[in-house]
């Protein structure tokens, strides 16, 4: 059964620990999700996500999944947690951000969402009740209600009217998924999505929505789109004090190391992105101290760890210059290395919010690192 225990509160911020229970294991608060859009987080094994990074739940995508390897599949394999070889918590979007991506692919309309498949260009149509349904058929832990992701900026006009429509779209969500039942004999969750764009009024009308739903569990979408930081922030902080306090909020697609901190601070649970994982594929390092480009020349040679600090045995005995090296040679090797590492260095974040919030030292610590990690190296 799905539950969410309060463990922690801070005195300081609106920051608290917690555990999420499901049926594939418990999920220690707050926590950060690595993305694997269709059953893999890029350049690394499913093992590695155990040990060294620790990942209690990651993510997979209803839209990629569906499309590749298909429902088929995905059905005849037992779900998605037997595909992959994966025994904790999954958790899926709905496919409703991809949607908003494929902004010259797709017709919205009142059933659902006519679009063309990025990999072969045929056409199909995505029902808040189909996505359901695909969503039990993969078979992750927590599922995401289907909803419209608006652009930013986009005027008011719009904004109300794609609130509007996925709040219509919810309550097809939640009708389907009340009168189905999980395939593989385990209980899924559902949770929905606030919408608004960053209007004051919309966000406060939809939160409230949300709210009144009385779901497990709640999520924040449309933000980490385009606008400013102190938008989103803004935003996250006046939806988290509508939604319910004794249920997991869930900031989708957040951040950078600063707004996970940031967003622990106004009362955010979970957290997923692609930065730390796309990044390391780039070169791009987050540190305690910063964050380092290792395609710059000035670590040719330079023979200290990459990390020594990170919970990832090859930060802390392969070189910066021997990584620089790799990524200079296109050696697969490079982009695997940086994976582990930023991963690992966005899991031990995690773990050490909790223990500073546990310490009731969480507003002091985060206020004493908070420069450092933009920091470029």
């Amino acid at each position: 059964m799905f539950e969410f225990t309060i463990l922690k509160k801070d005195d300081q911020t609106s920051a608290r620990t917690g555990q999420i229970s499901t049926a594939h294991g418990n999920i220690p608060t707050p926590i950060f999700m690595p993305v694997g859009t269709l059953g893999s987080v890029k350049a690394i094994h499913q093992h590695e996500l155990i040990d060294p990074i620790a990942a209690k739940i990651i993510l997979g995508n209803t839209y990629h999944l569906y499309l590749r390897p298909g429902t088929d599949i995905l059905y005849a394999a037992g779900g998605l947690h037997k595909f992959m070889h994966w025994d904790d918590p999954l958790l899926t979007d709905s496919g409703g951000y991809q949607v908003y991506s494929l902004a010259s692919q797709r017709k919205i309309k009142e059933e659902g969402v006519i679009f063309q498949s990025h990999i072969d260009g045929s056409t199909h149509v995505f029902t808040p009740e189909k996505v359901m349904d695909i969503q039990r058929i993969i078979g992750a832990d927590i599922i995401m209600a289907f909803d419209e992701c608006p652009p930013y900026p986009c005027d008011y006009d719009y904004a109300k009217k794609s609130m509007d429509l996925t709040h219509r779209w919810l309550k097809r969500c939640c009708t389907r998924f009340d009168e189905t039942e999980g395939l593989y004999g385990y209980q899924q969750t559902l949770f929905p999505i606030v919408q608004g764009s960053t209007y004051a009024d919309l966000r406060k009308e939809s939160a409230e929505t949300i709210r009144d739903l009385d779901r497990e569990g709640n999520a924040i979408g449309g933000l980490s789109v385009g606008e400013p930081a102190e938008k989103m922030y803004e935003t996250t902080a006046r939806v988290c004090e509508i939604l319910p306090v004794e249920k997991p909020r869930y900031l989708m697609g957040v951040g950078t190391p600063v707004n996970l901190l940031e967003g622990i601070a106004l009362g955010i649970d979970m957290f997923d992105c692609v930065l730390p994982s796309r990044n390391a594929r780039h070169g791009l390092l987050y540190t305690w101290n910063g964050v380092i480009n290792i395609n710059n020349a000035k670590w040719k040679d330079n023979f200290d760890p990459i990390d020594p600090t990170s919970n990832a045995k090859t930060s802390q005995i392969y070189t910066k210059a021997y990584l620089r090296h790799l990524f200079k040679a296109n050696e697969i090797t490079a982009m695997q290395i940086a994976t582990l590492h930023n991963l690992s260095f966005y899991l031990s974040l995690m773990a050490e919010a909790r223990v500073q919030i546990e310490k009731g030292t969480f507003s002091t610590w985060k206020n004493s690192i908070i420069h450092s990690l933009d920091f470029r190296l």
